[in-house]
């Protein structure tokens, strides 16, 4: 069997690595940062017009008709470029969410115990219980902000998170509750692996650029091993989450989400070290990687229910 990425899945990821270079390259990252995280509408609605939220709808309602890899590849590309917002949450309810399809409608997720990223920019709130996933927009996901929400600190400067503490309208109910949280793990793991690709060439350019003793470091042994490990741990997450994303399998899910998170994790910390501890400060991005990877590792599937999934399995 043949694994290797088509034409069209290698076109699809270098359109979407170029949409984001132009849109939400370094410096309009940096500015963000600056000029406050809120979601940026524009980008929003242009990612929806390339089809980004659209991706897995049938032609027929107005989708682009592709299935679940493909999606894993924009997904990839979203960590690399450590794009922000609710991406995961809108992209599954893209047919089921008037808008969000089209990058009109922002729609966040709601996990029972969990931090609510970017409810206060959500026009829609994907609420997902033990094995049924729900939809509330309009005046209900108003109240539930107005009476229900409260502001918490965030580790990642680009996610805003909101406690729920209160409780929540039924909403409209949806199909395929269980699918749905599975999918959105395994995006959630192409993103982490997004994420530890991007540290592993930052650190190895680093490497090739920084001098100490007349040499680059990535002369240096100890260099060297920290770089191929993190390289090693980039491609076994990356062989999971493809693997996952043409079986669908529950365990295989849980195994990729496993894997990723580890590397977008262990990667940023390594590639930290790589820069002598300068991605601590504001001049270096690494710092923005861990967080996110850090926050990351936490939604959708957590490493504990990911084992216990594992361990379901072997039974």
């Amino acid at each position: 069997m043949d694994f290797q990425l088509s034409d069209d899945q290698r076109a699809l990821r270098a359109g979407v690595r170029e949409l984001l270079a132009g849109r939400f390259g370094r410096d309009r990252m940096r500015a963000a940062l600056d000029g406050g995280t809120g979601i940026d509408r524009a980008l929003w609605r242009e990612l929806g017009e390339a089809g980004f939220f659209a991706l897995r709808l049938p032609e027929t309602e107005g989708g682009v008709g592709l299935g679940l890899p493909e999606s894993v590849l924009l997904f990839e590309e979203a960590g690399r470029s450590l794009l922000p917002g609710p991406l995961i949450a809108t992209h599954l309810a893209a047919g089921a969410v008037k808008g969000a399809a089209e990058g009109e409608t922002v729609v966040a997720v709601l996990d029972a115990g969990q931090p609510v990223g970017h409810l206060g920019d959500a026009d829609g709130l994907l609420v997902l219980g033990p094995g049924e996933a729900r939809v509330m927009t309009g005046g209900a996901l108003r109240d539930v902000v107005r009476e229900a929400a409260r502001p918490l600190r965030s580790l990642d400067p680009f996610t805003p998170l909101w406690r729920v503490t209160g409780p929540v309208g039924p909403g409209e109910l949806l199909s395929g509750g269980a699918r749905l949280r599975d999918e959105g793990a395994l995006l959630a793991a192409a993103e982490q692996l997004g994420s530890a690709a991007r540290t592993t060439e930052m650190a190895v350019q680093h490497a090739g650029e920084r001098e100490q003793f007349g040499s680059p470091i990535g002369s240096f042994q100890a260099v060297k091993h920290l770089c191929a490990g993190m390289l090693v741990r980039a491609e076994l997450a990356r062989s999971a989450v493809y693997a996952a994303a043409v079986t669908a399998d529950r365990a295989e899910i849980a195994g990729a989400k496993l894997l990723a998170d580890d590397a977008a994790v262990r990667n940023a910390r390594d590639c930290l070290q790589v820069h002598g501890g300068m991605g601590f400060t504001w001049e270096a991005d690494v710092h923005l990687h861990l967080k996110r990877a850090w926050l990351r590792s936490g939604q959708w599937l957590t490493a504990a229910a990911a084992e216990e999934a594992l361990a379901a399995d072997l039974c």
